[in-house]
């Protein structure tokens, strides 16, 4: 696969799946294998998760799109957008997509989990991502097509289409957040500690937002973190929860951070 390091100028950031031995079984591009299925959807739920006639639920993989009315909360900037558009993704094939399911085959929701495409054998992740409707997200060992979803999401993000462009989904400070800041963010901070303790590494940022790297992660980490990366800017995507009044995201993947190219003094 292609060399995932990415550097820039002074100050400038860097993707961190650029320095893991990432398997080769990564898809260089995102066409159906050979023995996939074909399925009948009976309705889409919201930008990556939809019903199949069986009323199996299916969480799409590789993609994160924002989220619909939960819980009293009104949606998210761009969900009915998302959701509008995988329905007419579905609808212009008929309703009939391929499936394969992922290596790991549900979610802890029970979902099943899956990477789907349209008749024309078209992604629909990758659609989706290119028009900037979704952000894309490793959880191993499902990342078969994060090469090119990742290739996709850049699209979109360099012209400033849907999440990209759009104020709500703006980068937070992990030094401005609240308890409240919960949820899926994008979050940028200064690495302030880094220490592994109780079957994990533990990285914080601005004191205030602490990254969970689980041991079973570690392979796919095998420079860092460490000591080197106290004082450098992080970027971290992933899903913000509460845990004895402190906030906390899980990483499972490099691609889920950008390491800033050198120490910085603060987080501007």
């Amino acid at each position: 696969m292609r060399n995932w390091l990415k550097e820039a100028p002074a100050g400038a950031f860097f993707v961190l799946a650029g320095i893991i031995g990432t398997s080769s079984a990564l898809a260089r591009d995102c066409s159906p294998p050979a023995n996939a299925e074909t399925v009948h959807v009976r309705f889409v739920h919201d930008g990556d998760t939809l019903v199949l006639d069986n009323d199996r639920k299916i969480r799409i993989i590789g993609i994160n799109t924002p989220e619909l009315e939960r819980d009293g909360k009104a949606p998210e900037a761009l969900a009915i957008r998302a959701r509008n558009r995988l329905r007419q993704l579905v609808f212009a094939s008929d309703n009939q997509v391929l499936l394969q399911y992922g290596a790991d085959r549900k979610d802890r929701y029970g979902r099943h989990l899956a990477n789907l495409w349209d008749t024309r054998k078209q992604s629909l992740a990758e659609q989706l991502l290119r028009e900037g409707l979704g952000w894309s997200i490793a959880i191993p060992p499902n990342i078969r097509y994060l090469d090119c979803y990742t290739v996709a999401e850049n699209v979109a993000h360099k012209a400033g289409r849907g999440v990209w462009g759009h104020p709500a989904w703006k980068i937070h400070r992990a030094k401005t957040l609240t308890l409240r800041d919960t949820g899926f963010r994008q979050v940028r901070g200064q690495v302030t500690r880094v220490n592994r303790r109780g079957g994990a590494t533990w990285i914080t940022l601005d004191n205030r937002l602490t990254l969970k790297l689980a041991d079973e992660d570690q392979p796919w980490f095998p420079h860092g973190p460490g000591p080197e990366w106290v004082g450098r800017s992080l970027e971290v995507r992933g899903w913000l929860y509460r845990v004895r009044g402190k906030l906390r995201v899980n990483v499972h993947h490099p691609a889920m951070l950008t390491l800033s190219s050198q120490p910085t003094k603060s987080d501007q």
